[in-house]
């Protein structure tokens, strides 16, 4: 290979190992290597092979260079396995993107500890880098550090990556501080149905924020000397509509009542980091926030967000479908207690260590213990509310849950317009799963899980209880096209098959 070929190729290698998190010395120890060989490879001042670059590759997951098409990402499922040990809760994907969105009202230096390395995460990356904004990985990839420019080159968006997450819709609050005009793209991800803006809307025309959609672009224009002068009262108790509120608030110099805002845990994580900001924040876990807001923030804030609920449920439904004995720890228990309230009532067997505080200081955790159970199908229906109810998110589990227990179990999935028609592609690994309406799925169970080849549903909740039940079927599943999962989970197939899954990532070639 010529020299110029070597480096583009060295390149191309180092920023896959950064984007991954890696250092040298990662990277060549997945290699077999040294670090000083690995230093060589991305200067360009060392021959490579197809071989070397097919491995590294591999060790990145990540098409260094493509031969042909490059096709999506697929997994082979053995099921049938039983799962044993211990697997640790990750980081909260929805915590980790508001507050990456939330570092745009800071001035100074914000460093989030132990964020979820996620397809979701890895877009608002893109798009802050994009606009100017300083991120790197540090301590290892563990940890991520944000620094905002003095002024953000928004013209530069990237508008693709901007495109495949709806956490862009976060920017509205804190950029509507930035500058009087810019434009965003729509938001995407997950397909759910039609769910409108309209509530983020109106919360953010108390701040000045008037917005124009055309061609795929919010076109914003903020006239500053409209400011809230009573109560904002949110149309939606949604979570990512309060999280815009609260940062439209946390910079208006004043307070802001918010009422009808969510309390879940995402927003609460948001209001903890505000609080290391500066910003006062009154009523947190409640359905009204008063916010004592900064025209100025400008600090070095350090904060650890708390762990994902509702990856906790999907490990714990990993357990029951598979009818193991498993210890899922790290599990935020006040966001999951409607849901441990329920499947007790089902008969499911369980332990709980005593309680212990996540590392932003504020969030109680457990270590909790599932062995196999005879479930017997609720009384009642399966329904999600605001918290304390049982999580939006967490509903899909349930369909799951619901097949391997005695009887009849309806599930009224009324927030998505889409979703509850994913769950039905169960049937295809043997599930009985009637969809009543584009809202209600009636699952008869038990039933015996039957191994299958299907396309990853778009929908990022029904695309792992396929996976949760596939590692149930007996036989060996193909599940293609799983980019879904990986926005939302942390290298979920790696760590199942650490507790006894048999997981493989593959390609088309």
């Amino acid at each position: 290979m010529s020299d110029d070929y070597l480096a583009r190729i060295g390149q191309l290698i180092r920023d896959a190992r950064q984007h991954r998190g890696w250092t040298q010395s990662h990277l060549a120890e997945a290699l077999g290597t040294s670090q000083s060989a690995v230093n060589r490879i991305e200067r360009g001042n060392q021959n490579i092979s197809l071989e070397m670059i097919a491995r590294i590759s591999e060790a990145l997951d990540s098409e260094i260079v493509s031969l042909g098409y490059s096709g999506p990402m697929h997994l082979r499922v053995v099921g049938g396995r039983r799962l044993s040990g211990s697997i640790d809760v990750k980081t909260s994907k929805n915590a980790c993107v508001a507050l990456l969105c939330a570092a745009l009202l800071n001035s100074g230096r914000t460093v989030l500890r132990r964020v979820a390395r996620i397809e979701e995460v890895y877009r608002i990356l893109e798009v802050l880098g994009s606009i100017g904004v300083r991120t790197r990985w540090i301590n290892d990839g563990a940890d991520i550090e944000i620094v905002p420019p003095a002024e953000l080159e928004l013209d530069s968006m990237d508008a693709d990556a901007a495109r495949r997450t709806r956490s862009i819709i976060m920017l509205l609050g804190p950029l509507l501080h930035r500058t009087d005009r810019f434009r965003i793209p729509y938001a995407g991800g997950c397909d759910l149905g039609t769910r409108t803006v309209q509530p983020h809307m109106i919360a953010l025309r108390r701040f000045g924020l008037d917005i124009t959609a055309t061609d795929g672009i919010y076109h914003a224009r903020v006239d500053r000397s409209v400011t809230p002068d009573r109560p904002i009262v949110l149309t939606e108790r949604g979570d990512t509509v309060t999280e815009n509120a609260l940062l439209a608030a946390a910079r208006h110099p004043g307070t802001t009542v918010i009422r009808n805002a969510s309390s879940n845990y995402m927003v609460q994580d948001l209001c903890f980091f505000l609080e290391q900001l500066g910003v006062r924040v009154e009523g947190v876990g409640t359905t009204t926030l008063t916010v004592h807001g900064l025209a100025d923030i400008d600090v070095d804030v350090d904060y650890s967000p708390s762990e994902d609920p509702v990856e906790a449920m999907s490990l714990l439904t990993a357990a029951v479908v598979t009818e193991s004995e498993l210890t899922v720890c790290r599990v935020p228990a006040e966001f999951l207690e409607i849901e441990l309230a329920v499947l007790e009532e089902m008969g499911l067997d369980c332990d709980r260590s005593p309680e212990y505080r996540a590392g932003n200081g504020r969030t109680r955790l457990i270590d909790l213990t599932v062995r196999p159970s005879k479930l017997e199908a609720p009384i009642d229906k399966i329904h999600p509310m605001p918290f304390p109810g049982l999580n939006i998110d967490n509903v899909p589990f349930f369909a799951a849950i619901a097949a391997t227990a005695q009887g009849q179990t309806l599930i009224h999935d009324w927030v998505y317009d889409n979703r509850a028609i994913y769950l039905t592609d169960l049937n295809r690994l043997g599930g009985r799963l009637q969809l009543l309406d584009p809202h209600r799925v009636l699952v008869d169970g038990p039933i015996r899980w039957r191994a299958a080849e299907m396309i990853c549903p778009p929908a990022l909740r029904p695309a792992v209880v396929v996976l949760l039940a596939m590692m149930a079927a007996e036989g060996t599943s193909v599940l293609r096209n799983v980019y879904v999962i990986n926005r939302g989970y942390e290298e979920l197939a790696e760590r199942l098959n650490e507790v006894g899954a048999q997981i493989e990532t593959f390609r088309d070639i």
